[in-house]
């Protein structure tokens, strides 16, 4: 897998820019916001997740790690392709995407082309525990030293439930994660967390 590319930008298009690394030139397709970012000649590193098909190689480029991250996350949903998730990240920033999933904002999701209504409720279904919550709020699957209480409170307010709902969810898990033995991990947590509220409902 290509992690990364760096190297001086040696072309631009409306969709892509080709960045020249060790002599070679480098097709890679960008939202616009990346693109934005990007002047010949200068020197760029974009972070990028190649798409294997069976006739073709193409490989995506954003601005940083989270980016990325987020993008390989949408495709793990049904009827998600590359160029949908691209064109998610071309009309939202990673985190509305993220406020948008946690909050249910269905609206947030049909602005972008390709998306309609029953598309919109379906992602927001698979996507729930998947993006995790928008930044401020933890990073869901960190190794969680201290505070994971805290951690896994904060997830569940952010992904819309109440605060006593969250905290009988956060009692529900104490029990799995003293058991754990090691540092508490939010993200299984987290689901353990949401089974038990979706059983309560």
């Amino acid at each position: 897998m290509i992690a990364f590319v760096s190297g001086p930008v040696a072309a631009l298009a409306p969709d892509s820019a080709v960045v020249e690394v060790g002599g070679i030139g480098i097709a890679v397709q960008c939202t616009p916001n990346t693109l934005s970012g990007l002047r010949m000649g200068q020197q760029t590193k974009l972070a990028t997740s190649l798409v294997v098909r069976e006739d073709s190689l193409t490989l995506y480029g954003f601005a940083d790690d989270d980016e990325r991250q987020v993008f390989e996350l949408l495709q793990t949903a049904s009827g998600v392709g590359p160029r949908l998730a691209q064109a998610m990240l071309a009309v939202h920033s990673p985190d509305a995407l993220r406020r948008a999933v946690a909050t249910g904002d269905e609206k947030a999701l049909t602005a972008v082309p390709g998306i309609g209504k029953k598309g919109a409720q379906k992602l927001l279904l698979e996507l729930k525990d998947r993006l995790g919550a928008p930044t401020g709020a933890p990073a869901i699957g960190a190794p969680v030293t201290q505070g994971w209480r805290d951690q896994l409170h904060a997830a569940l307010i952010g992904l819309g439930y109440a605060t006593r709902e969250a905290e009988e969810a956060v009692a529900a898990v104490a029990p799995q994660a003293e058991a754990a033995g090691g540092p508490p991990q939010v993200g299984p947590l987290l689901k353990a967390a949401l089974q038990t509220l979706n059983r309560a409902r």
